[in-house]
Formats: C-alpha cells, sequence, structure tokens
C-alpha cells in the first residue's frame, strides 16, 4: 500500500465531497491537509482513512469519518490564538486538526489506552501544542480556566449548563447533545452572559457520554 498515494487521493475525494456540502474552509481544509489521517486510524484501515465512515479503533471506541470532523470543526470557527478544550480524543485526529489552526490545545479522554496513543501521535508529528490528558468530559476540566472554543465529540443526555464556566465570554462550544425523542444531534452553544444560546444541527452518530475515568484501559 502506497501510503503517500492514500492520502493524495483520499484527501482530495474528501474535498471534493465537502464541497458539496459547502465546506470550503480553506484554513481548516489546510489543517486537515497537514494531519495525515492514516497516522490515527491503525495500519488495518489506512486504506479507509478518507472515506465517510465510521472505523474501530482502541478501547471499543469508534472514529468518526472526516467529513464529520470537518462539518463540526466548521462549527467552532476556529482562529489562531484560541485555546481549545476537545472533549472525547478518540483516535487523537480532532485535536491534531485543532492544533494546526489554535494556539493550544487539550484533549481529554476516558481511556488512558486512547491517551498515550494520541499523544505518541502527536510528538511523531511534531504537533507541540496540543496536551492530551485522561479525565471525566461529564465533570470538564475544572482548574483549567476559560477556552474560546470547546469541542465535544461525545453526546450529552442532558443541556450542559456547567460548561458555561469554562467559556469566555462569546465562546463557542459544539456538541452532540440527546434529544427527547432520544435522537443525537450536533448542537452549538454559544456563551452569552452566564447562559447559553443554543442552535441545532444535523444528527450524528455519537454515542452518549459516561461518567468517569476508566480504570482498565
Amino acid at each position: 500500500m502506497n501510503i503517500r498515494l492514500v492520502e493524495k487521493e483520499g484527501f482530495a475525494a474528501l474535498v471534493l465531497r465537502l464541497r458539496a456540502e459547502g465546506v470550503a474552509d480553506t484554513t481548516l481544509l489546510s489543517a486537515m491537509e497537514q494531519t495525515p489521517r492514516t497516522m490515527f486510524v491503525g495500519a488495518a484501515h489506512a486504506p479507509h482513512a478518507y472515506e465517510n465512515r465510521l472505523l474501530p479503533i482502541d478501547c471499543g471506541s469508534f472514529a468518526e469519518s472526516p467529513d464529520l470532523i470537518a462539518r463540526l470543526l466548521s462549527l467552532a470557527s476556529l482562529a489562531p490564538g484560541q485555546r481549545v478544550l476537545d472533549v472525547g480524543t478518540g483516535s487523537g485526529f480532532t485535536a491534531g486538526v485543532i492544533g494546526r489552526i489554535a494556539e493550544r490545545v487539550l484533549t481529554i479522554d476516558r481511556y488512558k489506552t486512547l491517551v498515550q496513543l494520541a499523544q505518541q501521535r502527536y510528538s511523531h508529528l511534531a504537533i507541540t501544542n496540543v496536551v492530551a490528558r485522561q479525565g471525566d468530559g461529564i465533570k470538564g476540566v475544572p482548574g483549567e480556566g476559560t477556552f474560546d472554543r470547546i469541542v465535544v465529540t461525545t453526546a450529552f443526555e442532558t443541556m450542559p449548563r456547567h460548561y458555561v464556566d469554562f467559556l469566555v465570554s462569546e465562546g463557542i462550544m459544539v456538541a452532540p447533545l440527546r434529544d427527547k425523542d432520544g435522537t443525537i444531534r450536533l448542537s452549538r452553544f454559544t456563551k452569552i452572559g452566564s447562559r447559553f444560546e443554543r442552535e441545532d444541527f444535523f444528527e450524528v452518530p455519537y454515542l452518549p457520554m459516561i461518567a468517569g475515568r476508566a480504570s482498565a484501559l
């Protein structure tokens, strides 16, 4: 398998799909191109790295499609100089892309294995402004100050009102939220004063958030 060819052809196909979806942010696309996705999905799945589908990763988790990541990050309005919190490290790809744009990124996951693998990938790619840490997504990161942007890739069961304390004024959080009918949709929360202004978007395949840090993995 020619990894360079997979990256080149896969990324070109991704860009075409994203343009059809109305995602044409050149800064975001450049960040994704600079973060080789084949390094984040494992050798067995590398040929499918840029396909619009879920791929299995360690700890029974999955890597969402690059299409979904691009659509999610486009809603976050990322920009240079921002401090970003990524909840749900997974393969580490999402935080890696964010790190190509923002100034500092803290990514947390309940699985220590995923955190360690992600940090190894960042080191290999010389992404020095992303820190991966094991943590409880429901609690967030008390004591870490505030963030300009928060990106969440595991679903909240109820409105995450306490997360308003982790955002700067007019900061943005993009997160999946379960509806009353059980459907999980991606929402964007903008901090206005001490409350959130909420906008709902499309359905997403994210799983509900589990409390606590995993002890075995």
